[in-house]
């Protein structure tokens, strides 16, 4: 490891994260994981030491490799490295960074170009599911620039569409994993929803919120984050997910009505600190929970007349879409989101 390890580090959706190849890595998960808490600086609230940026949305690892599934172009599998805790979770995926894995596969040549537009089939390892993203590469290389806008990122880039299928219960095996569109825990009206990611919908007017708080204002609630957390770890195994105390999953998500003229509005945790905007998977099951007349997300939002939902987050609105068959169940979903490459080289871990 003195010579380092190529790294691609890039942007993804909202979130950043370092893409390795997996062949550039310990085969022992054990080992693997120990180096990449050495290469974020975890754990340490700053990661002084290390090339994470001290926040949970920057402190992501995207593994590739060939696909073992005929279906697909390229595994990729999805870290989230805890920044003050010596933990790697790969408990769930990531839709933000999965806007940057068809661009990173082209660049490490697992994907060769198919003209000015190259899709790229993804096998999501985390859950076991294929999204097709659809990349632009005119003169036979990734072009980045483009005039597409996403909320939470400055400037614009190249749109990359996203496209899945077949991610209800993705880890809870059933998109509502109790049966029911609303449970009563400690109180609190929850939708217990996997559609894509495991998600606790909840409104925030009954933790005495508006739902417009800041990130910062919300994060200085300790009283909100206790009780959050502790609707969290009774929920999990309720979700098939077992003991959750040290997983990244379920997230969780206060709704409100919305206030820019999206279909809800939202203050997600992941899973215990508050998120900048809020995950892709994430987005899809608070808009597929907006879609059930027993959540408690239905009465709180205002439907589209299609299947362009704007879902409202500290930094904006982020857009999914969703394809709904007659009797309003979810067929499909996808969402455009954008990507960057930020640097090429190799990165030096702590010995």
């Amino acid at each position: 490891m003195c010579d380092g390890i190529p790294c691609l580090w890039m942007r993804g959706g909202t979130s950043k994260a370092a893409f390795f190849l997996a062949a550039d890595l310990p085969a022992d998960p054990t080992d693997r994981d120990a180096l990449l808490l050495r290469v974020m600086g975890s754990p340490d609230p700053r990661q002084i030491d290390g090339i994470g940026g001290a926040d949970p949305l920057t402190s992501k690892v995207a593994i590739l490799s060939p696909s073992t599934r005929r279906d697909a172009d390229v595994d990729y599998l999805f870290l989230q490295v805890f920044v003050d805790r010596p933990l790697v979770s790969a408990a769930q995926g990531c839709g933000n960074i999965l806007a940057a894995v068809g661009p990173a596969a082209i660049e490490r040549r697992l994907v060769a170009v198919a003209g000015d537009v190259t899709p790229v089939r993804i096998h999501m390892v985390n859950t076991g599911e294929v999204a097709l993203a659809e990349v632009q590469t005119p003169q036979g290389r990734v072009v980045y620039e483009g005039d597409t806008a996403i909320d939470g990122v400055p400037g614009t880039a190249a749109a990359i569409p996203l496209l899945f299928q077949n991610i209800a219960g993705s880890m809870c095996g059933n998109l509502l994993p109790t049966g029911r569109a609303c449970d009563i825990i400690n109180g609190v009206d929850c939708t217990l929803i996997d559609n894509g990611m495991p998600i606790v919908v909840m409104r925030a007017t009954d933790f005495g919120l508006t739902g417009t708080e800041s990130r910062e204002a919300i994060e200085a609630m300790e009283d909100v984050k206790t009780r959050i957390e502790a609707i969290r770890l009774k929920a999990g195994p309720l979700m098939g997910l077992g003991d959750v105390t040290e997983a990244s999953v379920p997230k969780m998500a206060l709704v409100s009505k919305p206030v820019t003229g999206g279909v809800i509005n939202t203050r997600c945790f992941i899973p215990k600190r508050v998120h900048a905007s809020i995950g892709v998977f994430a987005a899809v099951s608070v808009a597929t929970a907006c879609l059930m007349p027993d959540s408690p997300a239905a009465a709180l939002s205002t439907l589209p007349t299609g299947g362009r939902f704007l879902v409202e987050h500290p930094s904006g609105a982020t857009e999914v879409f969703l394809d709904i068959a007659p009797d309003l169940t979810v067929r499909g979903a996808g969402s455009r989101r954008t990507a960057r490459k930020l640097m090429d080289g190799r990165v030096f871990p702590r010995l």
